[in-house]
């Protein structure tokens, strides 16, 4: 579940008393997991996978009420908004928080002294990406927030003295962002020491690509295929799969896997420490892309036409282990998977991942059925990209229905908590459930219909939806398997 689902008066999950909350069920049930989506800042679609940093948090995610208590903004300045508690309405939201952001900040400035040796020292620690990242969101702003690559010519190819004059321009809105980067991490680690504290871990998600319009291609042109002009020649999808009859087509600028390497794998090596420091583990989405990925002209509508082009994957890992020793890394393995991908994914002991709703639509060989698989594996009943459990069974054809009764009976509810049973009781070393399962909730609570740009990413539960069942009953077959 992410952040963004949780209940609470601001419009939007955060970093509030309703994540301690969160925790304390978590506990409470004996779970061990709280598995999250991208935290980055979102553009267009509010997708957490289409981010303008792969570094940066989400400033929407901050807790308004740590602020009144940090002195930073007044209590009365907070005043109701009567959001909807069941979809996130990410505008308002967003419109409603900044203007609290832009008074916090003016008393952060005043008040600088007694944050100075805090702030000092996330400065030291992250001014290798916040700078940038300040730099380009200030710059946005500036330019009616267009892409980077229609910015004056100078600003596109970073030439530095460009670079200094704007910085001295725009050094108020460049320290804004820092402040809220400041703010965000101070907020997170508070959170995620708690979780820790509880005996909960959290797994964080890393988009394979990042967005054309973000800090990171904007800082690291070399690294991603672009022509002079700093447009993508080639973008990232997947071909014709179970979601989608023209792929998907994401629209990511790809890497260039020579360059990366060339330079050492540097921002790659940065980015997965930056995130195993943020979180206790990671699922890199899009695993295979890693092994070799769909490349399809920058111009192309759809998905269809493209080619697999070889990564360097093996390469990133053998640096990755030199460093870490464990990898504490899921590979995001669903899809088109060849015996190379599943090689590069075993010759580092990383577990893969497979989902129950992929069980039932062949035979008994259907690698998805929990007796077919090892342990190194963590299973869900569906993730964020697949219906609710409950959707998915109304949604079903008779064919796979057929199948699903060979190993599970009852409808609804009933067969949802079969379902999550039959998950828990598997081999797996790990296994996940998405909140809307534990939940029992149909289609409308989906978090995200892959292939469509609108509509998405807002679901919110509300805490009289759980119930003392749904602790028990998890917190029961928590202990009947041993999980």
């Amino acid at each position: 579940m992410h952040i963004s689902s949780l209940p609470g008066d601001d419009g939007i999950g955060g970093m509030g008393k309703d994540a301690f909350q969160f925790i304390d069920f978590l506990a409470k049930s004996k779970q061990k997991i709280w598995q999250i989506l991208p935290l980055g800042p979102v553009g267009y679609g509010n997708s957490p996978y289409l981010s303008y940093s792969a570094f940066a948090g989400n400033p929407v995610f901050i807790d308004i009420q740590q602020l009144v208590s940090d002195r930073l903004i007044l209590k009365s300045a907070v005043i109701n908004q009567h959001f909807k508690t069941k979809k996130v309405e990410f505008e308002k939201v967003e419109e409603w928080k900044t203007i609290l952001f832009r008074e916090a900040f003016e008393a952060f400035q005043k008040n600088f002294q007694r944050f100075k040796d805090e702030y000092d020292t996330f400065m030291s620690l992250h001014s290798w990406w916040v700078d940038d990242y300040a730099l380009f969101r200030s710059l946005k702003t500036k330019n009616n927030n267009t892409v980077w690559n229609t910015w004056d010519r100078d600003l596109v190819i970073r030439d530095k003295q460009a670079l200094h004059e704007t910085t001295k321009e725009l050094h108020e809105e460049i320290d804004y962002h820092r402040f809220l980067q400041f703010i965000f991490f101070r907020q997170w680690f508070k959170l995620k020491a708690y979780a820790n504290s509880k005996g909960v871990r959290i797994i964080g998600d890393i988009p394979l690509y990042v967005s054309l319009d973000s800090a990171d291609v904007w800082a690291n042109q070399d690294i991603f295929q672009l022509d002079a002009d700093a447009k993508p020649i080639l973008v990232g999808g997947v071909p014709p799969d179970y979601f989608s009859e023209t792929g998907q087509l994401w629209g990511n600028p790809v890497f260039d896997w020579e360059r990366v390497a060339a330079r050492d794998f540097d921002w790659w090596l940065a980015r997965i420490q930056f995130n195993l420091r943020m979180f206790d583990q990671v699922r890199v989405d899009h695993f295979r892309g890693l092994e070799s990925f769909w490349a399809v002209a920058a111009e192309a509508k759809t998905a269809i036409v493209g080619e697999w082009l070889p990564a360097k994957g093996h390469e990133l890992f053998l640096k990755l282990k030199e460093i870490f020793g464990n990898l504490h890394i899921i590979a995001e393995d669903l899809g088109v998977i060849t015996p190379e991908v599943e090689k590069l994914r075993d010759d580092f002991g990383l577990p893969g991942m497979k989902i129950l709703q992929f069980a039932f639509g062949s035979d008994s060989e259907n690698t998805n059925l929990p007796h077919n698989y090892d342990s190194n594996f963590v299973v869900y009943t569906g993730t964020h990209d697949n219906d609710t459990a409950l959707g998915w069974f109304n949604s079903i054809e008779k064919p796979e229905r057929k199948m699903l009764r060979r190993y599970l009976r009852g409808n609804g509810k009933e067969l949802v908590r079969q379902m999550i049973e039959y998950v828990w009781s598997s081999s797996a070393m790990t296994a996940i459930i998405p909140m809307q399962d534990v939940l029992g909730l149909d289609s409308d609570a989906r978090m995200n219909t892959p292939g469509t740009a609108t509509g998405n990413w807002d679901w919110r539960f509300s805490w009289p939806q759980i119930r003392s069942n749904h602790t028990i009953f998890i917190k029961e077959i928590t202990k009947r398997y041993n999980r």
